[in-house]
């Protein structure tokens, strides 16, 4: 078992130009950083090694630490499984001030035996968070020992808040599997059309839309890490023939490691857009062929490459027009940075920027081969400064995660979520056409003109504040002259009035209203100029007594 400060600096990445230009001084330190007040905003440690390993279906997710960090693990993510719901329960060990003083090992494992008997799951998780490391819980521990006593592999992953962001905590959780998982089983058999999908996490059920084409090839998906993945899978993944590295700011230790020690070659690539998936298949094949599957794999590949490729252009098509003009700011991170960029700009809209927070070097070299080298990214855009954008008409859309959402909302802009939360599967073929077809309605949602209009009390005053000046100044220094060129009665003030006092001076102050010259042509019975009852309108009752 290695310590937790040896594990941060194992994950520092040689491959990432960042860390390569960094001291001897600073790589001592591996890809980690003190977080700020409010850093833990876009995540911590802990958090980013949960989301990475909670897709796997059939495992339990036990979090040791107070309630608060568990948190609603049913809809944590978007994550779809063909199996087992076991994985979107929730387990905790609920620390209470009691396991903080005397320590909660023995609680820990307690909750190991219980969930044991209780679920009987193929492997437990065990998380790691900042109250127990501080007080010192030997989780690693525990782990050995609930695996030797119940015969349940138990796995810790020791990822406390504390020592960095989401992104470490991803590859803190890759780490785990590497000395824990990767390596530990055999499967039942091999072929030469075995594959590693790493980096991918089945969000909205997007592996299923890929994994149909590979199953038409002859190509088995031996494991998915963690999407819709199995224990067991990974535990055997080693004996793949290559492997696909989808986001590699999350996982790219995982596959290099396992280039290292098991020699798997792979490669980084995407199924968002046409030609990003038409690409990616290619690649698959000839890593194959050069691993000893036949080379006729490459000619089924093109076949059923330039079968998909016609329809998903046909079924675009009638977007184009509608998408003339349109422009769009992508405020995501990571591989859709760059591979949302490439499908999008395949139904002819118009990217406006896109954000690289979460991108490698690689990742923006993609975009500007995309984009042009004067591409729009956008490093750390505020609020603020995206509520710029869109009031500015820069953008007719922007596609973001949720945390977003309510800037594009507040600017009165459509806005689409492409992120973990999204309901739908834009990858593949025909992920391409649901994401157009989810575009165009978010775009041409009538709801977006009338939430435009200015409310009524607002266009009142807009209309005030339109009348000319002359207007307004005239009515200021002749009020009686405007009221009565109007037909409102004019206001008289009696000096009779001022000159006595009590009664009489509040009456001088009164209106006294009088008749207007014009005779009164109003129909109704009682006239507002006139004051009194017209004679002609008055009840006959009335008109017998006079």
């Amino acid at each position: 078992m290695t310590s937790l400060p040896t594990t941060i600096q194992d994950v520092f990445e040689p491959g990432c130009a960042r860390n390569a230009s960094k001291s001897n001084v600073e790589r001592k330190n591996g890809c980690t950083k003190q977080l700020k007040p409010g850093g833990v905003a876009g995540g911590c440690a802990f958090d980013g090694a949960k989301v990475a390993l909670q897709p796997f279906t059939d495992v339990a997710h036990l979090v040791h630490g107070p309630i608060a960090c568990e948190g609603n693990s049913w809809d944590n993510r978007g994550s779809a499984s063909s199996g087992s719901d076991l994985w979107r329960r929730s387990f905790t060990t609920d620390m209470s001030e009691t396991d903080i003083v005397f320590g909660g090992e023995k609680r820990l494992y307690r909750a190991v035996k219980e969930i044991t008997e209780k679920y009987d799951p193929q492997a437990i998780f065990v998380y790691q968070t900042c109250v127990p490391a501080m007080i010192g819980d030997d989780i690693d521990a525990v782990c050995k020992a609930a695996s030797a006593k119940l015969g349940k592999p138990v796995i810790p992953i020791n990822a406390p808040g504390f020592v960095g962001s989401k992104n470490l905590g991803n590859k803190l959780a890759g780490e785990a599997l590497l000395e824990h998982v990767i390596g530990t089983g055999e499967p039942d058999y091999t072929t030469a059309y075995d594959i590693n999908i790493i980096g991918e996490y089945n969000l909205s059920g997007e592996l299923w839309q890929v994994k149909p084409l590979l199953d038409e090839l002859g190509i088995r998906i031996l494991s998915c890490i963690s999407g819709d993945g199995k224990y067991r899978e990974v535990a055997y993944s080693h004996r793949a023939k290559a492997a696909m590295m989808v986001c590699s700011k999350a996982m790219i230790s995982v596959a290099r490691k396992m280039r290292q020690r098991y020699g798997i070659p792979f490669f980084e690539g995407s199924f968002y857009g046409i030609e990003d998936s038409s690409d990616s298949l290619r690649q698959i094949a000839r890593m194959l062929i050069e691993r000893g599957a036949p080379a006729e794999l490459m000619e089924r590949t093109e076949a059923l490459i330039a079968r998909e490729e016609t329809k998903a252009w046909a079924a675009i098509e009638r977007f184009k027009p509608r998408f003339a003009a349109k422009r769009v700011v992508l405020i995501t991170g990571g591989v859709k940075s760059w591979s949302m960029v490439a499908a999008l700009q395949e139904a002819g809209l118009e990217i406006v920027g896109t954000s690289v927070k979460k991108s490698t070097k690689k990742d923006k070299e993609r975009i500007k081969e995309l984009m042009g080298q004067h591409a729009h990214m956008i490093d750390d855009m505020s609020p603020r400064e995206i509520y710029k954008m869109l009031k500015d008409a820069k953008a007719d859309i922007m596609l973001s995660g949720g945390k977003s959402q309510f800037v594009a909302l507040k600017a009165a802009m459509p806005w689409l979520d492409i992120n973990q939360e999204r309901c739908h599967a834009y990858m593949g073929y025909i992920g391409i056409v649901k994401l157009m077809e989810e575009i165009e309605k978010a775009l041409y949602n009538p709801i977006w003109d009338q939430l435009r209009q200015a409310a009524p009390w607002d266009e009142f005053d807009r209309k005030r504040q339109a009348r000319p000046v002359a207007q307004i100044y005239a009515q200021a220094a002749d009020p009686v002259r405007d009221a009565s060129k109007n037909g409102v009665d004019t206001i008289s003030l009696s000096s009779e009035s001022e000159a006595s006092g009590g009664e009489s001076a509040i009456a001088a102050h009164g209106p006294n209203l009088a008749k207007p010259a014009k005779p009164c042509t109003n129909s109704t019975a009682r006239c507002v100029a006139c004051k009194d009852i017209r004679s002609d309108q008055q009840p006959p009752a009335l008109q017998a007594a006079e």
